[in-house]
């Protein structure tokens, strides 16, 4: 077969997943191996590629080979989240540039609508996540709104009711008027802001000029105020008790209360209580049985309830309302005050609080066993630094606020009974009408029942996904369940450890009685050099795919992964991709030179069998290190250590000691042990480089019709000499001093030098040192060489006999400097092991070293002396 000059991803990639897809790699079903499974943490059906979605996906790719490449029974399940909050923006976007008002529709039309555009373009994620190689079971792709998946939401639902942990009730939540719904406390993001504090005064009533004065940042919701509240340890606003003000412009008399919730510190000390737009001033109105006016309309405008500014929008109101406080003689400073301002994460408007009817989840109780398995590593989160976020999250928790006022997403099953204040709760209409007809004890059709408007939290189908993508809500005991369940690995971001993660934790062990998954991997984000966050406003985040056709699949995701720690930030540039496509470039070259060799079955060299077995040990040495670096999900190191095992110890030390000499053949014995020792390597390397390495997987050796790197296993039942490792080490310093002093004194490499040896040196690898250096003897002394140039390698010395053409006087000037800088080396290591604080409380390792650092440069010192002696 003739390589072709030049690797070509583009070529390359296309045509190995085209052969992956059609021989049925990536699927999965039960059978009598041990089980590996990732979940997909789905993408919104709204989303494209983007950065983050490349460091998630290719890492959860590379642990999805190497369990097929370790002979596991590997299933990664795709998927996409229905994102209701998102795609119905997105869907009403459509219309309204179609000239169509979602209002005008009924929930049917706009559903169809709805659909319609999910087909279109949902899922386009999932196949940009190809142009990568992402190994998923495209055959178990699912959505979170499919059949199977809804229904599970429902039985949920309605368990969870039956269980008394869900109700509906008044409460003051997180509203979002750009999206008129409701969102959850972790949706909500706060954002620190330079504000504004205004000082208003209210009439005492009854006075003609007695003032009781409050700051606030919100001047436009005194349109809702109910009383003004101050510390009755406040000794200012003693006379106060009892009395009554006036409200500003409305001109509405409310009561001046006493609560100890006011810090008397913020503002005057003074607070107006705004029961319906304020969390705290609702339970305070609470508490003292305030009225509750409500003076937003749920797109965020004034309402009739606000008596002023009607159908103004909130923040225009905030500018309007100041003229007319100071015209009315309300007004009396503003000053400049930064706040933190909580903003909606999905529309980024800012949120505002709302009294309204919602559903909710009780999480108190179910939120304590799944603390439980984080804490004592049942799970276990990679980093373990996030365990303390965890536990304060799952400590503080709060009821989740689980309905939104949205058409798109899963409906909520309550079912009300018309004409009645009664309802039922059902997985279906055909359950709703036998509950609603045992409950009235009359003959109920499905006509007489009307279905919840609303529809449930996104994140309420999303916490089942590691069960019901194998449909383990509905059919708990299905073989699938059984078999894949708990999954093994989940990785994602720490952004959305409570969102998510933790509420698996919790439904897994509600419905399973066991944790969803064994490992949390979570990733850093993404940001460019000057460690801002990738995104499309501040235009500094690249396109995937743009790159993959730059780098190619494997360039990126080599770049990606070679500086993401678990949990890291990922400071990108182009200069990691393109990194990585040269070390494909590495690869190929290394395949051309390897098949460029004539084969001949000629006797086997000592160097090419001493290298042969050197290798083979270096590299079972780093699978056991990669293992172990995966099992401590250190990826990014993992990689680094085939990186350069490659790079430098196969293709520049092993390759070099075995190359036969220009136009002479390799003997059949070698080639053979080489062509082994590469597909090992590429089996290690392919979880990491998927494409290249099935490429020359198939081009160093013929490959049955059905074959695959992907699916072949590596052979790990080896020992490892550690001893020939070490002892190639000093073989390797041997030969890089000699070459350095070739490069110094300008010796040709095709003019033979000689080696004269003192000390107790191991001739192992004498053949190697001789082919990779030309010597033409090795020969032992007993004494110091005059006239030579000489180093040191474990306090042996080596001497190279010095030539005419070499500048003595040269020679000594750069001992001499040499002999300086370790001097001056030894006079630190000195200083520190001087100190007795160090000595004393430094770990005994770490004074070892520094007295193994002494006696070194010690010995190199009286070398150097000896060297510069013997030139004079």
């Amino acid at each position: 077969m003739e390589i072709p000059a030049k690797y070509n991803p583009n070529e390359t990639e296309n045509k190995w997943y085209k052969y992956w897809m059609e021989k049925d790699l990536f699927h999965s079903t039960p059978d009598e191996r041990e089980p590996y499974c990732i979940v997909i943490p789905p993408p919104n059906v709204t989303g494209v590629l983007h950065m983050g979605h490349m460091l998630n996906n290719t890492i959860q790719d590379v642990l999805v080979r190497r369990a097929r490449i370790d002979g596991k029974n590997a299933c990664w399940v795709p998927g996409t989240d229905h994102a209701s909050i998102a795609t119905e923006a997105k869907v009403v976007n459509k219309l309204r540039e179609e000239g169509i008002d979602k209002n005008d529709l009924s929930r049917d039309e706009f559903l169809k609508h709805a659909w319609e555009w999910k087909e279109k373009h949902g899922g386009i994620i999932l196949e940009q996540l190809k142009r990568l190689g992402a190994s998923c079971d495209w055959d178990r792709t699912a959505f979170t709104m499919d059949e199977t998946l809804s229904k599970s939401v429902a039985k949920v639902f309605v368990d969870l009711f039956n269980k008394g942990l869900i109700y509906k009730g008044v409460r003051m939540v997180n509203w979002d008027p750009a999206a008129t719904t409701a969102v959850s406390d972790e949706e909500v993001i706060h954002k620190e802001e330079q504000s504004k504090l205004y000082y208003l005064r209210y009439l005492v009533e009854g006075t003609d000029n007695e003032y009781i004065t409050i700051a606030t940042t919100r001047p436009e919701t005194i349109l809702g105020d109910s009383a003004v509240c101050v510390n009755p340890n406040d000794e200012r606003f003693k006379n106060f008790k009892g009395k009554k003000c006036i409200v500003p412009l409305v001109n509405r008399s409310i009561p001046i209360i006493e609560d100890e919730y006011v810090d008397m510190e913020f503002g005057t000390g003074a607070l107006k209580i705004t029961p319906a737009h304020d969390v705290h001033d609702y339970e305070i109105g609470y508490k003292h049985n305030l009225e509750t006016i409500d003076i937003f309309n749920d797109n965020g405008t004034i309402s009739e309830a606000g008596q002023l500014f009607v159908g103004m929008d909130r923040f225009d109101v905030r500018e309007a309302i100041i003229p007319e406080l100071e015209k009315s003689g309300n007004l009396v400073k503003i000053e400049d005050y930064v706040n933190k301002v909580g903003y909606s994460e999905r529309t980024n408007v800012v949120i505002e609080p709302k009294l309204s009817m919602q559903w909710f989840l009780k999480m108190e109780e179910l939120a304590k066993p799944a603390l439980d398995a984080v804490m004592s590593d049942n799970i276990q989160l990679h980093p373990a630094k996030f365990k303390n976020t965890y536990k304060h999250w799952m400590e503080n928790v709060k009821d989740w606020c689980i309905s939104r006022q949205l058409w798109w997403g899963h409906r909520i099953p309550v079912f009300y009974i018309n004409n009645t204040n009664e309802f039922v709760v059902a997985e279906n209409i055909e359950e709703a009408i036998v509950l609603a007809s045992e409950k009235t004890g009359q003959k109920i059709k499905a006509e007489n029942l009307s279905q919840d408007e609303d529809v449930l939290d996104t994140w309420f189908s999303s916490w089942l996904w590691p069960m019901s993508v194998f449909d383990g809500i509905n059919k708990p005991d299905n073989e699938e369940i059984k078999y894949y369940y708990p999954t093994n690995d989940l990785v994602s971001g720490p952004d959305i450890l409570f969102f998510w993660i933790a509420r698996m934790v919790i439904a897994g062990l509600e419905y399973k009685q066991d944790i969803p998954f064994k490992n949390v991997y979570l990733t850093g984000i993404v940001r460019d050099a000057q460690r801002r966050k990738m995104s499309k406003s501040l235009g500094n985040s690249p396109d995937p795919l743009d790159l993959i056709a730059k780098y190619g699949a494997d360039g990126v995701r080599v770049g990606m992964l070679l500086c993401s720690p678990a949990g890291g930030d990922l400071l990108f540039d182009e200069g990691l991709p393109e990194q990585g496509r040269n070390f494909t470039t590495k690869i190929w070259n290394t395949l051309k030179l390897v098949k460029s060799w004539n084969i001949e079955d000629i006797e086997q060299p000592l160097y090419a069998k001493l290298a042969c077995d050197w290798f083979e040990n270096k590299l079972n040495k780093t699978i056991q290190l990669v293992d172990e670096q995966f099992n401590q999900y250190r990826i990014s190191e993992a990689l680094m250590s085939i990186y350069t095992l490659f790079r430098d110890d196969f293709s520049s030390w092993f390759l070099e000691s075995i190359k036969p000499a220009y136009q002479q053949p390799i003997d059949s014995t070698t080639y053979n042990k080489t062509i082994s020792l590469f597909e090992k390597l590429l089996q290690v390397l392919h979880p990491f480089m998927p494409f290249i390495t099935e490429e020359i997987w198939h081009t160093i050796k013929d490959r049955k019709e059905d074959e695959s790197i992907m699916i072949s296993t590596i052979n790990k039942n080896f020992t490892v000499n550690n001893d020939i490792i070490e002892d190639f080490e000093i073989c390797k310093d041997i030969v890089s001093n000699i070459r350095n002093i070739r490069k110094q004194k300008n010796i040709a490499f095709k003019e033979a030098i000689e080696l004269h040896i003192k000390g107790d040196h191991n001739s192992q690898f004498d053949s190697i040192i001789k082919k990779l250096t030309n010597l033409k003897t090795i020969a032992s002394i007993d004494s110091e060489l005059k006239a030579s140039l000489s180093f040191i390698v474990k306090n042996i010395e080596y001497y190279i006999p010095l030539e005419d053409n070499i500048n003595v006087e040269e020679e000594i000037k750069k001992l001499e400097e040499e002999l300086k800088y370790t001097e001056g080396f030894l006079n630190s290591v000195m200083k520190k092991l001087s100190n007795e604080r160090f000595v004393n409380n430094a770990p005994e390792k770490v004074v070892a070293i520094e007295n193994a650092k002494k006696d070194d440069a010690t010995n190199k010192i009286a070398k150097l002396k000896e060297q510069i002696e013997n030139l004079k």
